[in-house]
C-alpha cells in the first residue's frame, strides 16, 4: 500500500492580478507558505505557457526549478475548461463562447478545434513535466435532456455518446502516447457526472485505458449518490482526488434542483473542509484500502467562508486526514509459524 500524497490546492479559484496570486511563482510560494506540498495547475496563459510546455523540455525544467524553489511540486495540469469546449450544446454557446481565446468565438467548430489542440498540448507538456495523470472536464452535448421531459425520442442519448467518444478517442490515444491517464471530473453539466454515465463513455471508447476518474464526493453528495460506495466500485480508474466539502439539507421548498436558487439558498452547496457533511475519514481510509497512487488536492468552493481561511485550514485537515499506511500486519507478532507440511496435516490433507 501507498500512503496518499499531500495536501495539494488546485490554484483555479485563487488566481488574480494582485500579489501573491499573479503568476506561478508567487502561487507556488503562497501554498507553501500555507503548508501544501503540492500543486494543481491550470492551463492558463497567467501561470502557464502550454504549447512551450508541450515542445521545449528548457521551458519545462524551469518551470520545476520554479516550484520546487517554493518547496512545492506541480501534481497535475488541468484543462477543465479547454475540456468543455470539446463537446458544447448549442443551447451554452453563448455562455461557454468566453472560455476560448478571441479568434474561435463565434464558432463553434473553430472553438471545438481549438480545444482538441488545447487538450494534445497539454498530453505533451503533462509528460514533459513528468507527470502521470491529467485532469479535464469533457462537456457536454446531452445533459439539456438530463430530465425524461419531453420525451427524448430513442437514439438521442446513444448519438450523444457516441459523438462525444469520437471526439474524445484520438485525445484519449495523444494522452496514451504521452503514458498520461485522462481523469475526468464527474460533474453537474457534463456528460459524465456520475457512474452510470462515465460507464457508458467507457464502453463508447471501448473501454480504453487512459479514460480515467477525478474523484470528487461533493458532486455526489449534491446529487445524492453513495459516495463511498462509488470508490469501491471505480477504485480501478480513480487516479486523481479532489478534496471538497458540502453539505445537502432538503426542505418542503427544495431539493436537489435547487429552484434555480443562489449557492447560498440552495439545498446543496459547496462549504470548506470539515464545514460541511462528507465523511473524509471513511474516504481517506478507502483510498489507502485501494492503493490510491495520487495526492490529495483541496478544492476551495464555498458558499460562506473567505478562500484564504479555507486554504490556510484545508492544509491542515488534509494533512490530518492521510493515513500513513501500515509496512506490516498488526498480527504479525502472532505469526505461528506454521509450514506448509504443517498446514496440509491441521488440513487432514
Amino acid at each position: 500500500m501507498r500512503t496518499l500524497k499531500g495536501p495539494a490546492i488546485f490554484l483555479a479559484q485563487f488566481m488574480g492580478d494582485e500579489v501573491p496570486f499573479d503568476n506561478l511563482a508567487h502561487l507556488a510560494g503562497w501554498a507553501a507558505g500555507l503548508g501544501f506540498k503540492g500543486i494543481q495547475v491550470p492551463c492558463d496563459a497567467r501561470l502557464i505557457d502550454l504549447e512551450q510546455a508541450a515542445t521545449s523540455d528548457a521551458y519545462c525544467d524551469d518551470l520545476r526549478e520554479t516550484v520546487d524553489h517554493a518547496g512545492v511540486a506541480i501534481t497535475e495540469l488541468s484543462t477543465h475548461l479547454q475540456g468543455q469546449l470539446v463537446a458544447v450544446h448549442p443551447a451554452y454557446d453563448a455562455l461557454f463562447d468566453g472560455f476560448a481565446p478571441p479568434h474561435a468565438r463565434g464558432d463553434a467548430a473553430s472553438r471545438t478545434q481549438w480545444a482538441f489542440g488545447q487538450l494534445k498540448l497539454a498530453a505533451k507538456a503533462s509528460q514533459r513535466l513528468g507527470l502521470t495523470a491529467h485532469v479535464t472536464f469533457s462537456g457536454a452535448l446531452a445533459w439539456p435532456y438530463l430530465y425524461p421531459w419531453p420525451q427524448r425520442p430513442a437514439g438521442l442519448i446513444e448519438t450523444a455518446f457516441d459523438e462525444l467518444a469520437r471526439r474524445w478517442t484520438p485525445i484519449l490515444d495523444a494522452f496514451d502516447a504521452a503514458g498520461v491517464d485522462v481523469c475526468y471530473e464527474l460533474h453537474p453539466g457534463e456528460d459524465l457526472h456520475d457512474g452510470v454515465t462515465f460507464e457508458r463513455f467507457l464502453d463508447a471508447v471501448r473501454q480504453h485505458a487512459r479514460a480515467n476518474i477525478l474523484y470528487d464526493p461533493s458532486h455526489f453528495v449534491l446529487q445524492q449518490l453513495d459516495y463511498l460506495a462509488f470508490i469501491d466500485i471505480y477504485h480501478a480508474r480513480i487516479k486523481a482526488f479532489h478534496v471538497k466539502d458540502a453539505e445537502f439539507r432538503p426542505s418542503g421548498k427544495q431539493g436537489v434542483y435547487g429552484g434555480y436558487s443562489g449557492w447560498v439558498e440552495r439545498a446543496g452547496r459547496f462549504r470548506s473542509l470539515g464545514d460541511g457533511q462528507i465523511d473524509f475519514r471513511a474516504i481517506f481510509s478507502k483510498m489507502a484500502q485501494y492503493d490510491f497512487p495520487g495526492w490529495a488536492v483541496l478544492e476551495w468552493e464555498c458558499a460562506l467562508k473567505h478562500p484564504h481561511d479555507g486554504a490556510r485550514e484545508g492544509a491542515e485537515f488534509i494533512r490530518e486526514h492521510i493515513i500513513r499506511v501500515a509496512d506490516q500486519a498488526f498480527d504479525d507478532f502472532a505469526a505461528s509459524g506454521v509450514d506448509s507440511a504443517q498446514i496440509r496435516r491441521v488440513l487432514g490433507i
